[in-house]
């Protein structure tokens, strides 16, 4: 990057929000993705819209790359700079602008936690429905960029299902505002649907208005023990076909349970083939319904053990054994790949059966956790040495037979995660040329230079 362009970008944000010697840079290399790394030319760190969209007209009128990041998080590779260019970290817009119980909704800047806006909307109890893995330091911004999901979709959707308006700032500079403060506007077309999940490739997010629920009185949370996936998968069906939707589906395959017990101590049943975390809230009466109707479903389907969780120390401990299950299993080698997929409710068990074909084929350890009640599966792969790189390279042939099955039983390669540059090379497959080109011509609309986070969706 040239010099006056680094000139100009310390004098849009001052000298104190502006990085680029090599220890400023390492940390901006990679996000939580692993095998992808790539180093930025500079980093700066804006304070308002205003410096955005100057840093963005500056990048534009130069050809240099931008990359926006909130805190890394993102398990794609969406914030790898691939070509070099300015991470435009959005960590210092990092206020609640507004909670607003009459209207349900929030008004945030994008460098605010998941965590941090759920907790403020409990204190004035209201829900923040999203709930990533990583909500203590995922932002607003990167789980807005991403469409993150989490361990309550089943019930209440995505974050696109939340995102009211945007304030948003195109690669060109202007700064425009999409939808609003209604739960109704249908006026055009809906870019605030487009910009949710565009993965910062066609406008910079500086402000979201986000629809707020009124906060469940009470929640309930318990586990059923299963001798293999297969069963479990029929308890699965079992309970969506009694007319339940739980707020709470998960499940943990026999690899991440003994992963997670032998991590947190929590006392899980390490002799069972899979575990089934069950949960719902709402009114009381309603929870102990919905409750008792799941637990008799995972009996009636053959459960080993079925258990409630009486006391909320307890719900909380069951819903750690999901929360932890990733750095449960990056104990077991230096490098672990997680990935999603998703395939059609039913097909679960069958998901999870090819995917133990295909690493027992590529001779890597894959385990497998994931959202049995909307089909979204985690396989992750966990490998002792990262310089061992022949078993690098039969993970990654594994994952691409992986996101073929998925294709295959009706699914896609990406459930909550996102394409990033991790999934890219398998988004033409996924939809096909036709609307990988439609996509290239939507990118061309935004950002003509072609300068906000290339080599990702667009390009």
């Amino acid at each position: 990057m040239q010099a006056p362009v680094r000139a100009a970008l310390k004098s849009i944000v001052g000298d104190a929000h502006y990085r680029d010697t090599d220890g400023d840079l390492v940390p901006f290399s990679r996000d939580a993705t692993p095998l992808f790394s790539a180093r930025p030319d500079a980093v700066v760190f804006p304070a308002d819209t205003h410096e955005v969209a100057a840093v963005l007209k500056l990048a534009t009128r130069h050809a240099v790359p931008v990359i926006p990041r909130g805190a890394g998080s993102n398990l794609c590779a969406a914030t790898v700079a691939l070509r070099g260019g300015i991470v435009l970290a959005l960590t210092r817009l990092d206020r609640i602008l507004e909670i607003a119980p009459p209207e349900l909704l929030a008004r945030v800047q994008p460098g605010v936690t998941s965590t941090a806006l759920a907790d403020a909307a409990t204190r004035e109890d209201l829900l923040w429905a999203p709930d990533p893995g990583s909500r203590a330091v995922a932002t607003i911004g990167g789980t807005i960029a991403t469409n993150a999901g989490g361990l309550r979709g089943l019930k209440y959707g995505v974050t696109r299902d939340y995102v009211l308006g945007l304030e948003a700032v195109l690669p060109t500079g202007e700064i425009i505002r999409t939808g609003g403060r209604l739960h109704k506007d249908v006026a055009g077309y809906d870019l605030t649907r487009l910009l949710t999940g565009s993965e910062g490739t066609l406008a910079v997010i500086t402000e979201a208005t986000l629809a707020l629920r009124p906060a469940p009185r009470t929640s309930g949370t318990g586990v059923a023990y299963f001798s293999d996936l297969a069963t479990a998968g029929r308890a699965v069906a079992a309970i969506i076909s009694d007319g339940v939707l739980p707020a709470t589906l998960e499940f943990l395959d026999r690899s991440c349970v003994r992963a997670v017990e032998e991590f947190a101590g929590l006392g899980l049943r390490t002799d069972a083939g899979a575990l089934l975390l069950f949960g719902d809230d709402g009114e009381p009466d309603s929870v102990a319904r919905v409750m008792a109707r799941m637990s008799d479903a995972c009996s009636a389907q053959g459960a080993l053990e079925v258990t409630t969780a009486a006391r909320i120390a307890e719900a909380e401990a069951l819903l750690a054994a999901r929360r932890c299950a990733l750095p449960a299993l990056s104990r077991l080698g230096s490098l672990t790949i997680l990935e999603d997929a998703t395939v059609p409710r039913p097909r679960i068990a069958e998901m999870v059966e090819r995917i133990d074909r295909i690493a027992e084929r590529h001779d890597v350890t894959i385990a497998t956790f994931g959202h049995a009640g909307d089909g979204n599966l985690h396989p992750t792969c966990v490998i002792e040495s990262r310089e061992d790189t022949e078993s690098v390279a039969r993970a990654e042939h594994a994952f691409g037979e992986i996101f073929s099955a998925a294709m295959e039983l009706g699914g896609t390669i990406t459930g909550e995660h996102g394409v990033g540059a991790a999934k890219f090379p398998y988004l033409s497959a996924q939809l096909g040329s036709d609307q990988v080109s439609l996509l290239r011509r939507v990118k061309d609309a935004f950002d003509p230079a072609g300068i906000l986070n290339p080599g990702k969706l667009g390009s």
